[in-house]
């Protein structure tokens, strides 16, 4: 595809696309929306009045199936990712995928299958693998600002929200979304972990729904360890008294605290003292990934977020609720 313009449609154009997403992929440079699409044929036209897009479809394959369209972005929830990836594949298209790649790793393998039998790329929206914030941590981790490294700690809890019990949230239905709160949040820090310290191995983990409030789990804990040793520990709670998002990485000369959603600093102290490292998040917060994968189409880059390492997320996330899922 080498300095052609990348021409997106979009299968889905929900709330992630109003501003995480779909501004970035008309304000890269190469690269522009030509068509949308949703089922509810009102949204779809009026989506596409707002952001300027010249056509929109109520079908998938028509979208698909545009001529002008050469690439697409897949905004589904995960129950419809692999059916609209291989579809896209199928027509010879790239496809960017929203996370979790899909529902659960057997899905994901035979996305890879198809996207390697058609030589058609994939990636997938883990795009805090390219924020400037996770970039420099990722450089003063290789840079040996913490020494040797040696753990890392992972939290994440928030209060229950009623609106998680309803019917039209489909984030805490197994069915549409693989899992619940784990696998739509969860799944982030366990990629960005992936990213920072290399492929995690699952050691150990429990799963439960302790709150009784949808059929989902909705309290993880696990244990890990990465590729380079690095022994790991993460929890995830959905139905706390408080609110906590944090990652803890120690070395034996330094430890690293920095939070996955929030914008807060990342926190380096080492023998020297501590560093405050600001920094401020894109308002279309894909756009630093979205270029990569815009670069890589083109000949010119290489996006850090593939088919392949979204496919290791969905693979340990499999073995943290596989025994939830079995008894469910």
């Amino acid at each position: 595809m080498s300095e052609r313009t990348i021409a997106w449609g979009f299968v889905g154009c929900g709330s992630v696309t109003e501003r995480k997403s779909g501004p970035a992929f008309s304000q890269v440079p190469g690269s522009r929306v030509v068509a949308v699409m949703r089922r509810d044929a009102a949204k779809a036209q009026d989506y596409a009045r707002r952001h300027g897009i010249s056509r929109w479809y109520d079908d998938a394959d028509r979208l698909i199936n545009d001529p002008e369209v050469n690439a697409v972005y897949v905004a589904t929830p995960p129950s419809t990712h692999m059916l609209y990836a291989l579809k896209a594949i199928a027509a010879g298209k790239p496809v960017y995928i929203e996370k979790p790649m899909a529902m659960d790793h057997r899905q994901c393998a035979r996305i890879l299958a198809a996207s390697e039998e058609a030589g058609v790329p994939v990636f997938v929206a883990y795009y805090r693998r390219a924020l400037p914030r996770f970039v420099q941590v990722q450089q003063l981790l290789s840079a040996g600002t913490l020494g040797a490294l040696r753990t890392v700690r992972t939290a994440l809890y928030r209060t229950h929200h009623p609106e998680s019990q309803s019917p039209s949230f489909w984030r805490t239905q197994p069915g549409i979304a693989g899992g619940g709160l784990f696998m739509d949040l969860g799944s982030h820090t366990l990629d960005l972990l992936d990213f920072l310290l290399g492929p995690l191995t699952l050691q150990g983990s429990t799963a439960g729904n302790l709150g009784g409030w949808y059929e989902a789990e909705d309290t993880v804990s696990l244990c890990f360890q990465a590729a380079n040793g690095v022994q790991g520990v993460g929890q995830w709670g959905f139905s706390s008294f408080r609110a906590l998002d944090e990652v803890e990485i120690t070395g034996d000369a330094g430890v690293m605290t920095f939070s996955t959603f929030g914008d807060g600093p990342v926190v380096v102290t080492t023998a020297e003292g501590t560093r405050v490292l600001e920094f401020l998040n894109p308002q279309a917060i894909q756009q630093p990934l979205i270029t990569q994968v815009v670069a890589e189409l083109q000949g010119v880059g290489r996006s850090p977020s593939t088919g392949y390492s979204a496919a290791r997320t969905s693979a340990l996330m499999d073995g943290v609720l596989a025994d939830y899922r079995s008894g469910r």
